[in-house]
């Protein structure tokens, strides 16, 4: 390798919050001042699942074959699968490492769970359900963390209205992994060292209304206003502890997987679809249930919706589901008769919505995995999908499975500190470009088939 790289993942760091911020911040602010850096346009869907494998591999969702963390399996109508490590059929930036006979430190890249052989060393991510199962490679290397630091923590319960609790845990969590990262950086042998900070991301979605005056359940003088920017201090203060361990010649990218902002709310899409006659239920709903519970009458049923930061649309093919009604060669027409009436959805005061929809097989190029027949950005994202039904209304003012204040958000950030090339510039970059920059301050070739180019 000609280069060392370090890649400080902060999963969900935000562009408005962390370059407004950045004077109370001074370990961010001075590789900011002497780097590039600038806010880096996520993947489609915008979800950490796919987003950090469209990073590590430099290959977009489609090519990866996966959007979101669950995904239909074989076209059934319930049947479902859980992204791991296994899903992950393309070449990482450790793997090209690999190939050149150097080695990686990789924790918490999701997915990682289960932990697959690499050259290095690896602890999983927040998938993984606990430490009793296996959760590094090698396997010894989680007996030694266990021993040396205690219980690891991969994540928290972080839809809660224990807020205090909550906090403690996160703090309690970030520290013991930095504690973790200090001693791997200086004590196993890496060409590359990689990490996810979750924490930050949670934060968010926990406490962003108490922050954001214009989120609509902000109350002025709450006891959590400064709960998100103090716990940015917090990984400024320990990143900056974690960079004291590298070399004067080491590169160091500052990255997130998506940015995070207020959530104006939940819209029921399968109620939507209920209302245009395109969902048909055997029996009405008059309390909040899943889809799931829900016996549906699918020699009726056009299209139906799931629930999450997005919305995932599926429409009832004959031949293709179980009990599909809508004719083959009728689905390029019906698909696009449902996509205008989508784009027509307007807020719960007759407000009009930015919303995007995306056709999966003419937006990627090479198209894997289990799509959906159409994805949704409900204003611009700030609306999420709400797919249980009974709520009564199709507009939640929250989450419909359990308490969170923030949605994803298409920008996240980047900060690229080489020592070679000081520069204090600021450009924007796609999450694309990582892959191909990480391999060139490497000094490794860059495949032809990487859809990033180099930050420069």
């Amino acid at each position: 390798m000609k280069r060392k790289v370090l890649i400080i993942g902060l999963d969900c760091a935000t562009p408005q919050i962390v370059f407004p911020q950045s004077d109370k911040l001074p370990v961010l602010s001075q590789l900011m001042r002497e780097g590039i850096s600038g806010p880096l346009r996520s993947a489609d869907p915008p979800i950490t699942i796919p987003a950090w494998m469209v990073m590590s591999t430099g290959q977009d969702a489609g090519r990866l074959g996966l959007y979101g963390f669950r995904h239909r399996q074989d076209y059934s109508y319930h049947k479902i699968w859980i992204a791991t490590s296994y899903s992950i059929k393309r070449k990482t930036i450790w793997d090209y490492v690999a190939q050149a006979g150097g080695q990686s430190v990789l924790v918490g890249i999701p997915p990682s769970y289960p932990p697959k052989p690499v050259a290095g060393h690896l602890i999983s991510c927040f998938i993984t359900p606990d430490e009793d199962k296996e959760f590094t490679y090698p396997q010894e290397l989680g007996e030694e963390i266990i021993s040396k630091f205690g219980r690891y923590m991969f994540d928290v319960e972080f839809r809660t209205d224990k807020k205090d609790e909550l906090l403690e845990n996160i703090y309690r969590m970030t520290r013991k992994r930095f504690e973790v990262l200090n001693y791997l950086i200086s004590t196993k042998p890496w060409d590359l060292f990689m990490f996810v900070e979750i924490g930050l991301d949670r934060i968010h979605h926990a406490f962003w209304k108490y922050m954001d005056k214009q989120h609509h359940l902000y109350t002025p003088g709450n006891p959590y206003e400064d709960a998100i920017l103090n716990y940015y201090r917090e990984l400024d203060s320990l990143v900056g502890e974690l960079i004291s361990h590298v070399d004067k010649d080491t590169v160091i990218l500052v990255v997130s997987d998506h940015g995070a902002k207020r959530m104006k709310g939940a819209f029921c899409i399968n109620e939507w679809l209920i209302e245009q006659g395109y969902l048909v239920l055997k029996e009405k709903s008059t309390e909040p249930t899943s889809f799931d519970k829900l016996e549906v009458d699918w020699s009726r049923t056009k299209a139906w919706g799931w629930g999450g930061y997005y919305a995932r649309i599926f429409l009832n093919i004959a031949g293709r589901e179980q009990q599909g009604i809508i004719p083959p060669e009728d689905y390029e027409k019906e698909r696009e008769i449902l996509l205008e009436k989508i784009l027509k959805i307007s807020g719960p005061q007759g407000e009009t919505w930015q919303t995007r929809v995306i056709k999966p097989q003419e937006y990627f190029q090479e198209l894997n995995g289990d799509y959906p027949d159409l994805m949704v950005y409900f204003d611009e994202l700030y609306w999420r999908s709400a797919g249980t039904l009974g709520h009564g209304t199709m507009y939640l003012e929250e989450n419909d499975t359990g308490p969170d204040d923030a949605v994803h958000d298409f920008e996240g950030i980047f900060i690229l500190y080489d020592p070679q090339e000081k520069a204090g510039r600021s450009v924007k970059a796609s999450i694309l470009d990582i892959a191909p920059t990480v391999l060139d301050k490497l000094g490794l070739p860059i495949p032809a088939d990487l859809k990033g180019k180099v930050i420069s």
